[in-house]
């Protein structure tokens, strides 16, 4: 069975992981999906990730969940740009995420990257999802 939002299920096991209080999580592998946890890593939202290979062409990312005074440090974590309903901004209208204390994450032609760095390279792209 194949998925519609293969990005949507990781944070959903991001997610859950978190409330569940699991240190680590996985995800099946992809460039996408390597690309937005390179963006939490520089963010700070997890700890790290790693990519392990189950057989030959199959690889899974295992992600290292973050923890801070026993919360986890995602607090709330949610797809903007779905299958079904693209979002594209501009730098201008990107909206600031939890006053400026959380980020969203971008798909932009200069790669994926935070709304901050977005702001700074002058680029907008598809809002891929909110962190806070």
């Amino acid at each position: 069975m194949s998925m519609s939002d293969p990005l949507g299920d990781m944070l959903t096991r991001i997610r859950n992981g978190q409330r569940a209080h699991k240190t680590a999580v996985s995800a099946p592998a992809s460039a996408l999906r390597s690309n937005v946890l390179e963006v939490l890593v520089r963010e700070g939202y997890i700890r790290g990730y790693s990519r392990v290979d189950v057989r030959k062409g199959v690889s899974e990312l295992s992600i290292e969940l973050k923890y801070h005074e026993g919360q986890p440090v995602i607090r709330e974590i949610s797809r903007v740009s779905k299958p079904g309903r693209r979002v594209y901004s501009k730098i201008a209208d990107l909206r600031r995420v939890a006053n400026g204390l959380g980020i969203s994450i971008l798909s932009t032609p200069s790669g994926v990257m935070s709304d901050a760095e977005a702001r700074a390279q002058n680029v907008g792209g598809e809002v891929l999802c909110e962190v806070f």
